[in-house]
């Protein structure tokens, strides 16, 4: 939570305090598997299947995971507290309240209750955020008409939204954008949103 009131660079981070070096010393490819790690680890990927996407034995995969709990005791206790109680309720809730049941929980077969198993753990997560974006979306969309702007937004990609914008209103949307994606809901660490501009999506900068 420190790290992301501060700022810093998360997978760097991690890089740093898996690998054992300081972050200045973290090359791109301590980054990009930490990428991996921080992604997958919490969605419940396994040493095998983190061993496929990094490249490696499955032995030194699991050896980043311990790594990586180590380091990060209260992931391991999230996920933990978060199946045991889906076990319970059969269910999961984001942030927001929108519930997603889950009855496979506790079946019988393996792989059903495996991937139940992952979707109470990025349920919460993924839904969260997704709650997020609506919220931000639909007063983004309230204000642009209030306003009696020409900018229409147009796609919503993940944690991404794209609009089109006159140059005339490019000053106006900044703020008006990022007030509503990083103050529409207050959490214990910030929300921080990369704003680009370009003549299309592919050309941002």
């Amino acid at each position: 939570m420190e790290a992301f009131r501060r700022g810093d660079d998360i997978h760097t981070l991690t890089a740093s305090q898996v690998f054992g070096v300081p972050p200045l010393m973290v090359t791109p490819e301590h980054r990009r598997q930490a990428k991996v790690v921080n992604f997958g680890i919490v969605y419940g990927l396994s040493a095998f299947g983190l061993s496929q996407q990094l490249g490696i034995e499955p032995g030194e995969a699991r050896k980043f995971i311990d790594a990586y709990f180590e380091k990060y005791a209260g992931v391991r206790a999230f996920i933990d507290a978060t199946i045991e109680q889906t076990r319970r309720d059969q269910k999961v809730k984001t942030l927001f309240g929108r519930i997603r049941p889950i009855p496979d929980i506790n079946s019988k077969n393996a792989t059903q209750r495996g991937f139940a198993e992952r979707t109470a753990v990025n349920t919460p997560l993924q839904g969260t955020a997704a709650d997020l974006i609506k919220l931000a979306m639909i007063r983004i969309d309230k204000e642009i008409r209030k306003r009696g702007l020409k900018s229409r937004m147009t796609l919503q990609v993940h944690d991404e939204l794209v609009f089109e914008v006159p140059e005339s209103e490019v000053d106006v949307m900044r703020p008006l954008v990022r007030e509503h994606m990083e103050e529409g809901y207050s959490l214990a660490v910030p929300l921080r949103v990369e704003i680009g501009v370009g003549t299309n999506w592919r050309d941002m900068e």
